[in-house]
């Protein structure tokens, strides 16, 4: 199975997101455990995390087929590089640039890049994204979302990450959200995996 056919099944599994921004690698594989358990299948480290590859490289050991693991923060090409060597599989950005998302499809990797209106939505998707990221999703509405939706492709996936907790993701959903990218109502540095877990439940059950 090629890695975008492996995200198509992650993602109708489970579309959300983990943002593990700050997570050392001493624990990044308990609590990747932790989420795995929860049912989350997409788990990303953010590069300005203490040691991002070599936290990449034990999820993506530990989790095997059970979770797609990959970088986020992902700013350069040579990042991309960089992720694919440790074994990720996705590339996110806060950004939508166009030579990440080509290095990204170069590799054969999942490219999720940042967008925060329609002429970088459309870009994005231009250069071969294969979802987008609306963010900040605080500075954003579902509204917004909803207006975005009608001109985009029917088939675009689009999700908000930025504040996003288990009690504001219906009206995203409402609006035409496909998932969410969730940082630090899931997972904070100090965070025991027991917690995370618990947090990843309550979003699962929120999404059902």
């Amino acid at each position: 199975m090629n890695h975008l056919a492996a995200f198509d099944v992650a993602f109708a599994q489970c579309p959300l997101i983990a943002i593990l921004r700050g997570v050392k690698p001493d624990e990044v594989e308990a609590i990747g455990d932790a989420l795995a358990d929860a049912g989350f299948t997409l788990i990303e480290v953010p590069l300005n995390s203490p040691d991002p590859f070599d936290s990449i490289t034990r999820l993506a050991r530990r989790l095997g087929d059970r979770a797609m693991v990959g970088g986020g923060t992902v700013l350069r090409e040579a990042e991309v590089t960089a992720v694919a060597e440790s074994a990720g599989r996705l590339i996110v950005s806060p950004n939508a640039s166009p030579a990440v998302i080509a290095a990204t499809a170069a590799h054969g990797l999942i490219s999720l890049p940042g967008i925060a209106t329609p002429t970088e939505a459309f870009a994005a998707l231009d250069a071969g994204a294969t979802a987008l990221k609306l963010f900040p999703a605080e500075a954003a509405s579902p509204v917004t979302l909803k207006a975005m939706r009608a001109v985009l492709p029917v088939a675009t996936r689009v999700l908000p990450v930025g504040g996003i907790t288990p009690d504001t993701m219906q009206p995203w959903r409402d609006a035409g959200a496909s998932g969410f990218g969730l940082g630090s109502a899931l997972y904070r540095p100090g965070f025991s995996a027991a917690e995370v877990g618990a947090r990843a439940a309550a979003f699962v059950r929120a999404l059902a």
